[in-house]
């Protein structure tokens, strides 16, 4: 397995960019939020990214991005706002208000139509669902609207920093400040079992492709996989200088992506549990990055105002 530089985009954005994420089925339409208060729809064009489409209508930074099969985007920002918006209609689904810093992160629930948005951040110290049925995103009574952490206490140390979910969509793993994380049934809302192992705060999260691990990235530099079903921690897997900001899946299961503040991207072989390449293609901290629905290509986005593009084989 391997990355090869297809495009690089400079500048992208007029500040750094936070967030990536992919639209619709096999290369789709690549998504990127920025600290510029834009989400903006990119298109391969040679050795460089054509911009599709830029949305506009949040008053602060772009933190997040969640997309759906069907289409559907979700961008989370600074001002409390959580848009959930059409790439086809560029329209406006519904608009999400939150207590302040309550949207740090979001994820759809899985699916080709999702109902369902999931959103982690804030002092409660939970995750809390929103339907996307309706403008205002209406807080779901059933399942539980807020998935809290294990201490219950509504502390700095808890503070939610990534949410996903399992892909049969019954299960939450919320990553937190304390480096803690908790694994939730999304029925009951009931918290199944905590996961130990970081202590500081976990960024980013994802499950393989059948469910069975969950992947960590951590400010101490580590990724972690753990046994989502039996509790355990399986694998550590050293290799960043500093704080993990983004971990990946391939589609296949196969290959895990990580980005760091060490403005690396690192590509893992999973079965092997090491490190198959470093790249070093961008100048600052390395926040997000993701697989295409395909699992051809990988992006990533950086505080550098750069979106970078590679193929992967």
């Amino acid at each position: 397995m391997k990355l090869s530089p297809l495009a690089h985009q400079a500048n992208a954005h007029d500040d750094a960019v936070w967030s990536v994420a992919w639209s619709g089925a096999g290369e789709g339409l690549l998504l990127t939020g920025s600290v510029d208060e834009s989400v903006k729809a990119w298109r391969a064009a040679g050795d460089g990214l054509e911009m599709a489409h830029a949305y506009t209508g949040h008053t602060l930074g772009v933190v997040a991005l969640a997309a759906a099969p069907n289409g559907l985007v979700a961008s989370s920002a600074l001002d409390s706002l959580i848009r959930v918006w059409s790439v086809d209609t560029h329209e406006t689904r519904c608009v999400i208000e939150t207590p302040p810093a309550e949207n740090w992160q979001i994820a759809f629930a899985p699916g080709d139509e999702p109902a369902h948005l999931a959103v982690a951040g804030g002092v409660s110290g939970g995750v809390k669902l929103y339907s996307i049925e309706q403008d205002g995103g209406e807080q779901l009574e059933k399942p539980s609207p807020r998935f809290r952490t294990p201490s219950h206490a509504p502390t700095s140390s808890v503070l939610p920093q990534s949410v996903t979910y399992s892909p049969d969509g019954r299960r939450l793993a919320c990553g937190a400040m304390d480096g803690t994380v908790a694994l939730f049934d999304v029925g009951t809302g009931k918290l199944l079992h905590t996961l130990a192992g970081h202590a500081m705060p976990v960024r980013s999260l994802c499950f393989s492709a059948d469910g069975k691990t969950l992947y960590t990235g951590c400010d101490d530099g580590h990724i972690h996989a753990y046994d989502a079903e039996h509790r355990s921690l399986t694998d550590a897997l050293p290799g960043h200088k500093s704080w993990v900001l983004g971990v990946a899946v391939s589609p296949d299961g196969s290959a895990l992506c990580s980005c760091s503040s060490d403005a690396t991207v690192k590509l893992w072989d999973v079965g092997q549990r090491s490190c198959m390449q470093t790249m070093s293609d961008q100048a600052e901290a390395v926040w997000g990055v993701c697989f295409a629905p395909g699992g051809g290509k990988v992006a990533s986005v950086s505080d550098d105002k750069s979106v970078n593009l590679y193929d992967f084989v």
